[in-house]
């Protein structure tokens, strides 16, 4: 005998009754409400309360919060991810700058094309 065959024997005789037996009937009952007494309360996870909070899944609501809440997440992805390249842009520069400042040779010099000439003659010799 199976678990589904045994349930629904155990069914069919607590549906007809346990015949008039008050003390089996007195006892089932009190063994009921002890253990109703003893179930603890199970937590509602926090999906659950966001369903209710939010809107249920087949309502207008819910079909807002599938189209919003991912738009919302993508624009704000998308605004760290410029602010961070934007900022990397920035060191750049002013890592550059700083080079440019702190160098024994004058800003002029880097101006003149004769000097960037005589640069390129010798970066191709090296």
């Amino acid at each position: 005998m199976n678990e589904i065959q045994f349930g629904n024997k155990v069914r069919q005789v607590l549906n007809r009754g346990l015949g008039g037996n008050a003390e089996v009937e007195r006892r089932l009952k009190a063994a009921r409400e002890l253990a109703l007494s003893r179930q603890r309360p199970q937590a509602a996870p926090a999906l659950v309360l966001a369903d209710n909070v939010l809107g249920r899944f087949g309502s207008w609501s819910g079909l807002a919060l599938y189209v919003v809440v991912p738009l919302v997440l993508l624009t704000v992805g998308g605004a760290g991810i410029y602010n961070w390249q934007l900022n990397q842009r920035i060191a750049e520069v002013e890592e550059i700058d700083t080079q440019l400042l702190s160098d024994d040779l004058p800003i002029d010099a880097y101006l003149d094309r004769g000097f960037q000439n005589w640069l390129k003659k010798r970066s191709a010799e090296q």
